[in-house]
C-alpha cells in the first residue's frame, strides 16, 4: 500500500478558503509499480471549477497527478483554488471564463492547449438555475439555463476535440442531474438542459469512441452545495428521508465519480451516465 496525501472539502460547509480543507492519508492501491487511478501527466480543463462540484473536482483530479486548467468567472476564487492545488503538490492554472460567451470559450482552450501542449480530459460543469412554473418561467431564464448547461458542453466539447483526435486518446465527462432522468416541478429548464446533455453524451460517445476518446455523464441527486444550501434544514431532512442511503450526498461523491471516469481503469466505459444519487432514482 501506498500512502498519498490528498486534500478534501469540508462537506458540512461552504466555505471554500485554505481552512475548509484538511489533510487526510489515503491509501492508492499499485499495481505493476503504477499507482491505481493515477492521472499523472495527463491535463483536466474544468468549467464551473471556482466553487462546489467544479472546485471538489479540480482538486480530486489534482490529487491523482493530472495538471488542471480551471475556468470561471470569478479570478479570486479561481486563485484560492490554483493555490490550493500547488499546496498538495499539483499542479494548475486559471483562465477567467464566462462559459455562455463562445469566443472565451474558444480563446480559453486555445490558451490552455499552448500553454500545456494539450487537453486530455474535459469535466463540463458549470450550471446555474433560474426556477419558475412552466406557466411564469421568463424566456431569458429558459434561455441563460440551456445557454450554460447544455450549449457550453457543445463548445467546448468541439474545442477540445481537435486535440483529443490528435492524441487519439481523452475523457470527456458531463455533470447531468437526476432531474435531467425524472424532472423536477419548477425546472423545466433545467430539467430539460440535463437531459439534453445526456443525450449529447450518448451522441458524443458514437461519434470519438473509434479515437479512444470516451463520454459519460454523472448524474448527481441531491449534493450539498452552493445551491442547495439556501434550502430549509426541514427541507434537506426531508430528501433526506427519501434517499435509500439516508443522507444527501457530498461534492466529494462527484469528484471520486468523475476521477474514476477520467482514468484508465474506465477505459471501456463510454455513452455510460452514472448514477451518484444515494438510491434516490434506479434502473
Amino acid at each position: 500500500m501506498l500512502l498519498v496525501k490528498i486534500a478534501t472539502r469540508n462537506r458540512y460547509t461552504n466555505d471554500t478558503s485554505l481552512g475548509a480543507y484538511n489533510f487526510a492519508f489515503q491509501s492508492a492501491r499499485k499495481h505493476n509499480g503504477e499507482i491505481y487511478m493515477s492521472l499523472s501527466g495527463h491535463v483536466a480543463f474544468v468549467t464551473g471549477a471556482s466553487q462546489g462540484i467544479g472546485r471538489a473536482c479540480a482538486v480530486k483530479l489534482a490529487a491523482r497527478g493530472a495538471t488542471v486548467a480551471v475556468a470561471a468567472r470569478n479570478q479570486e476564487k479561481l486563485n484560492e483554488l490554483v493555490r490550493e492545488i500547488e499546496t498538495i503538490g499539483g499542479k494548475g492554472a486559471t483562465f477567467p471564463l464566462d462559459v455562455t460567451d463562445e469566443e472565451q470559450i474558444k480563446s480559453a482552450i486555445k490558451s490552455a492547449i499552448a500553454q500545456f501542449e494539450k487537453i486530455d480530459i474535459l469535466v463540463n460543469n458549470a450550471g446555474v438555475t433560474r426556477d419558475q412554473l412552466i406557466m411564469r418561467m421568463k424566456r431569458a431564464d429558459w434561455d441563460a439555463v440551456l445557454q450554460t448547461n447544455l450549449t457550453s458542453a457543445y463548445l467546448c466539447t468541439q474545442a477540445v476535440s481537435s486535440s483529443m483526435l490528435k492524441q487519439r486518446w481523452g475523457r470527456i465527462i458531463n455533470i447531468a442531474s437526476v432531474f435531467g432522468q425524472m424532472g423536477q416541478a419548477g425546472q423545466a429548464n433545467y430539467s430539460a438542459s440535463k437531459a439534453g446533455l445526456i443525450g449529447f453524451t450518448m451522441a458524443v460517445a458514437r461519434e470519438l469512441g473509434s479515437r479512444n476518446i470516451t463520454c459519460n455523464a454523472i448524474a448527481p441527486g441531491f449534493i450539498e452545495t452552493a445551491m442547495t444550501e439556501v434550502l430549509g434544514e426541514e427541507f434537506k431532512q426531508n430528501a433526506a428521508k427519501q434517499i435509500p442511503l439516508g443522507r444527501v450526498g457530498t461534492v466529494e461523491d462527484v469528484a471520486n465519480a468523475v476521477a474514476f471516469l477520467a482514468s484508465d481503469e474506465a477505459s471501456y466505459i463510454t455513452g455510460h451516465v452514472l448514477n451518484v444519487n444515494g438510491g434516490m432514482l434506479m434502473g
